[in-house]
């Protein structure tokens, strides 16, 4: 099976271009070869989004936009069971979060439909400055042009219709750089769009490296934005080649979640073992920090781990598998590495931290210390650990001694505490009673300190993929 780039509606023959194998990470099977777009690939795809956006996209009414969206949504929840085993292949993801993944993706494509048809803008009273009689004006909102959409394996069709869905509500054009782990859903995905009726040129996927492709669609003068998910390195890097671009980055976090004593237990365990160790911890806003006020810390350690245990590790294809690998053995390596960098400096290992290849059993660690990677870093793992606090200024001051600020948990009955706990932490996001896990797809979604700049959410991602423009009329 080959994969290939697909530029205003066509695709690309092996013959002329070098290929690279996508392997599935539980078995290490290949299940395709990627043809690797070339740079003259990439300022074909760009100068075709860019034509395609004045000649058709700007043009389209919202209705028509909107439609296509919805037809693309219908056409996903058809296909769920086709998309579900695809990720689950390509990404090692078990099939029951891959499932929801392809349930969630439908929903953005639906919000953006309903939000191509509410973009608008507001009547300005310019009477109310001196001079400003017999003046009318008002703002609407205008598509940017050509939009790239940079996206990582983690969730390789939502993520990517978090950025795809809303440019393509507000008129933009799309070139679109999946991540070279999970090709597949993006081909397929890609696909959808054309048989629901988008023209050709309004979505264009370049499929190849990061290292190769990256920096010339940032830097390309035809790209009016880029958004981004992915590592604070290369993060950084877009933020400082992007010029004068609006740009989304989405770069991680190293979640906190605080457990009050006042709460009952045994539902935040259950949110929590799979808060920390869904697609082996592979996600932006895993509960990787779990802070528990030191009365019920023992207790709420035994059950964790107990329940952690009993998690049914095997094939991601598998129905009943609830966790699996990771998406290749670098990872699982460099995430073992660090968990014995921290039982070298002290920490404890209470189930978990063994190694076979792609598959890192459940990992929770105790007697951690701030400056260990496990809790500094972004562990993008299957490793969580769990500190005891006494008060609440002590959680607060603990879990804000990070350079991210994504997304985080409070467990409390008390209102009072909770949303006092949610305004003093520096957190993009605040969930009261839920996992920091837990997304929607119609909240704004970002965070600050060093998790990113600008947000993701239907509605807020087409604030920022679109631009405000006055006109002002002189009445006689």
């Amino acid at each position: 099976m080959y994969i290939s780039s697909i530029i205003n509606g066509e695709t690309f023959k092996k013959e002329s271009r070098d290929t690279l194998a996508v392997v599935n990470p539980y078995n290490q099977e290949e299940i395709a070869q990627i043809i690797l777009a070339t740079p003259d690939d990439l300022e074909t795809a760009v100068t075709n989004s860019y034509e395609t956006f004045h000649q058709t996209m700007k043009k389209m009414p919202a209705y028509k936009r909107a439609d296509i969206l919805l037809k693309t949504a219908e056409l996903l929840k058809e296909r769920k069971e086709d998309f579900a085993a695809t990720i689950a292949e390509e990404a090692g993801k078990p099939l029951k979060f891959s499932r929801s993944e392809v349930d969630r993706a439908v929903q953005v494509i639906r919000f953006a439909s309903e939000q191509a048809k509410q973009i608008n803008g507001e009547v300005i009273p310019l009477d109310a400055a001196v001079g400003g009689e017999n003046r009318f004006g008002f703002t609407k909102r205008v598509p940017l042009g050509v939009v790239a959409a940079i996206t990582p394996f983690n969730f390789p069709l939502n993520l990517s219709l978090h950025k795809i869905a809303p440019a393509l509500a507000a008129g933009n054009t799309v070139v679109f750089k999946p991540a070279e782990k999970t090709p597949i859903s993006a081909y397929k995905l890609v696909q959808l769009f054309h048989e629901a009726g988008l023209p050709k040129g309004a979505l264009n996927v370049v499929m190849g490296l990061g290292e190769e492709l990256g920096d010339p669609l940032v830097e390309h003068d035809k790209v009016q934005k880029v958004t981004f998910t992915g590592s604070l390195p290369v993060g950084r890097g877009i933020r400082e080649k992007a010029g004068f671009k609006k740009i989304t980055l989405e770069l991680g976090s190293n979640s906190p979640n605080i457990i009050f004593k006042d709460i009952d237990l045994e539902a935040p365990i259950e949110s929590l073992v799979t808060g920390a160790f869904a697609f082996s911890g592979q996600v932006c806003i895993s509960a990787q920090r779990i802070y528990v006020q030191q009365d019920i810390y023992h207790e709420f350690l035994e059950k964790f781990v107990n329940r952690t245990k009993a998690l049914k590790i095997g094939d991601p294809l598998e129905d009943a598998t609830e966790f699996g690998p990771m998406i290749d053995e670098k990872a699982a390596e460099r995430a073992k590495t660090w968990i014995d960098d921290a039982v070298s400096k002290g920490a404890t290992v209470e189930t978990g931290g063994e190694r076979n290849g792609t598959m890192l059993t459940p990992t929770i660690m105790t007697n951690v210390k701030n400056d260990m990677k496990i809790i500094a870093e972004e562990v993008f793992a299957p490793i969580v650990s769990v500190i005891p606090f006494h008060t609440e200024e002590e959680a607060v001051k603990y879990a804000n001694e990070s350079i991210y600020g994504l997304q985080a948990g409070i467990f409390t009955k008390d209102l009072n505490r909770a949303f006092s706990v949610a305004d003093q932490l520096e957190m993009g996001g605040v969930w009261i009673n839920e996992i920091s896990t837990y997304r929607q797809d119609n909240h704004p979604y970002g965070g600050v300190k060093q998790s990113g700049i600008g947000r993701e959410g239907v509605k807020y991602a087409i604030d920022d993929m679109t631009e405000l423009k006055f006109i002002g009329i002189k009445l006689d």
